[in-house]
């Protein structure tokens, strides 16, 4: 699924429960694809952030993706797709770090290739297994993994 390019995202850390998870102030993840898993989304982040603690104990997050507030006619009926996801640790030594890895490089730069050095920075792959649409009053759709997304 391609996502219009006014949709902004937002990170959602796991929570005790399904949803909805607890809100948490991160970067948007950037969304290279897994050739394995067509629809997955890759955040690499620090062992020293809360968040990472947070998934290692309970692999769940939920991803947000909601139409840019300036070119919405309704704040309250925003586009928006949340992914309900399970959260995956890749190990180093996979071939998918390093191709992930490459990519991220390859479009947010030189930084990647440092961070990549920091053995604190994990790579997680979210797939997501549920989804909930929404396009606007009263159009509201669920989504599983049967439905072939």
């Amino acid at each position: 699924m391609s996502l219009p390019p006014t949709w902004g995202a937002t990170a959602l850390d796991s929570g005790e429960s399904d949803h909805p998870p607890h809100r948490k102030a991160y970067p948007p993840p950037r969304l290279p694809i897994d050739d394995e898993e067509p629809l997955a989304f890759y955040i690499f982040i620090s062992e020293l952030a809360e968040h990472t603690g947070n998934l290692r104990q309970n692999p769940k997050a939920s991803l947000l993706f909601i139409d840019n507030e300036s070119v919405s006619s309704s704040l309250f009926a925003r586009k928006r797709i949340t992914y309900y996801c399970k959260a995956e640790l890749i190990p180093r030594d996979q071939a998918i770090f390093d191709t992930i890895l490459d990519r991220f490089e390859a479009r947010h730069g030189p930084m990647v290739a440092l961070l990549k050095t920091l053995r604190d920075f994990q790579l997680f792959r979210l797939s997501p297994m549920k989804a909930s649409y929404v396009r606007g009053f009263g159009e509201a759709f669920e989504f599983d993994r049967s439905d072939g997304f």
